[in-house]
């Protein structure tokens, strides 16, 4: 994680497809894969409807990036941000992109930065095309990075209210507790035991952090949050039909989490 963290990131993002109400929430999801030393969004800013960005642009000091609509029905923002994504490449000052954007047109611009060895991470709504999901090393849905960023938030103020109101509202509603009662999909499921039997040891049991990098590279938008998880060890501890084993090492505070797939033969 640790390497990821130092990763330099082009955080390039289309206005016309992306939500200015979740652009604080995009750029807290984007420091946990590296460091956004290049922050640009694309868009007609002359056009009403752009007019209303300018408060969350400055709040997080992005770069916006004139680009007219010289033809009607023609998305010329696209062209703007494909043409600035290979000029960064070409300079070599970054290490990966991030591409915010729910439009397919997209697809082959990530194919081709990969294909330079360069790490890319899209984010998108859930409308999002599966060839640009699948293009991407990892792609976000936005909608999950919102609920994910209002729960933390509702944690917090939580946390502050005296314990007696806490009390109180919990002898009130007894079913909260419930709230984190997730389903996770067969097909998913599924993927996850046949990744556990690929990365395996003799003993039959796959470190936890390996398992979660080869779902990611099976499935891009491979997301514990999709189900209601905040962390891949919370959800493979709520399936039955796995075993997870936490080793302790030499270090202090420092542990391997392993997981076993209890149908494996």
């Amino acid at each position: 994680m640790s390497e990821q963290k130092d990763l330099r990131l082009a955080v390039l993002i289309d206005a016309d497809n992306a939500p200015r109400s979740a652009l604080g929430d995009i750029m807290a999801e984007v420091a946990v894969y590296g460091n956004p030393t290049i922050k640009r969004i694309y868009g007609d800013w002359t056009t009403p409807n752009l007019a209303s960005w300018k408060g969350p642009l400055l709040e997080n000091a992005i770069t916006p990036i004139q680009q007219y609509s010289y033809t009607t029905g023609k998305n010329a923002t696209d062209s703007a941000m494909i043409i600035d994504a290979m000029d960064i490449l070409y300079t070599g000052e970054v290490d990966g992109f991030v591409l915010v954007s729910s439009d397919s047109d997209f697809t082959r611009l990530a194919v081709r930065l990969r294909e330079a060895g360069k790490k890319v991470y899209g984010m998108g709504e859930r409308k999002t095309p599966n060839p640009f999901i699948v293009a991407c090393d990892k792609f976000v849905y936005i909608e999950v990075i919102r609920a994910a960023a209002e729960q933390a938030r509702a944690e917090e103020e939580k946390a502050e209210k005296p314990k007696a109101q806490r009390s109180q509202k919990k002898k009130e509603n007894p079913a909260q507790g419930q709230e984190n009662d997730h389903r996770v999909p067969k097909a998913v499921v599924k993927l996850i035991a046949e990744s556990v039997d690929t990365i395996a040891d003799e003993d039959g049991y796959a470190a936890l952090g390996e398992l979660g990098n080869l779902l990611v590279k099976k499935q891009p938008d491979f997301d514990p949050r999709n189900f209601g998880f905040s962390k891949l060890s919370k959800m493979m501890k709520s399936l039955s039909r796995f075993e997870v084993e936490v080793r302790p090492t030499s270090q202090p505070n420092v542990t391997h989490i392993l997981v076993r797939d209890r149908e494996s033969g």
